[in-house]
């Protein structure tokens, strides 16, 4: 059984910082392509982040130089380091595990609210 657990959202004001924590088990995780992806009310999910197994990152424009996603192998986390957040930066964050052709897995999701 594969479970993703994010934890680390709350509530920050605009220009603060938050870090993410994705936890994973039932997976061989250093196989496995993490993302973030956010999903804000009344709009589309947006993947926010990603890191490849082997480190290799990619980011969305609107968060390039802001976020750092990293991952630790051994422990079997995955990280989203905000910096600089904006409240269009509000949303359900989700983390997310792909090997393809496998259907990607899940976590349920943990809420970041950036508001004065």
């Amino acid at each position: 059984q594969v479970h993703l657990v994010e934890s680390g959202g709350g509530l920050v004001q605009p220009g603060g910082s938050l870090r993410l924590s994705c936890a994973a088990s039932g997976v061989t995780f250093g196989s496995y392509d993490m993302s973030w992806v956010r999903q804000a009310p009344g709009k589309q999910r947006e993947l926010v982040a990603s890191i490849s197994g082997g480190g290799f990152t990619n980011y969305a424009g609107s968060v390039k130089g802001r976020f750092t996603i990293s991952r630790d192998n051994v422990k079997n986390m995955v990280y989203l380091q905000m910096n600089s957040l904006k409240p269009e930066d509000t949303a359900t964050y989700y983390c997310n595990a792909v090997k393809l052709p496998i259907p990607p897995y899940w976590g349920q999701g943990t809420q970041v609210t950036v508001s004065s």
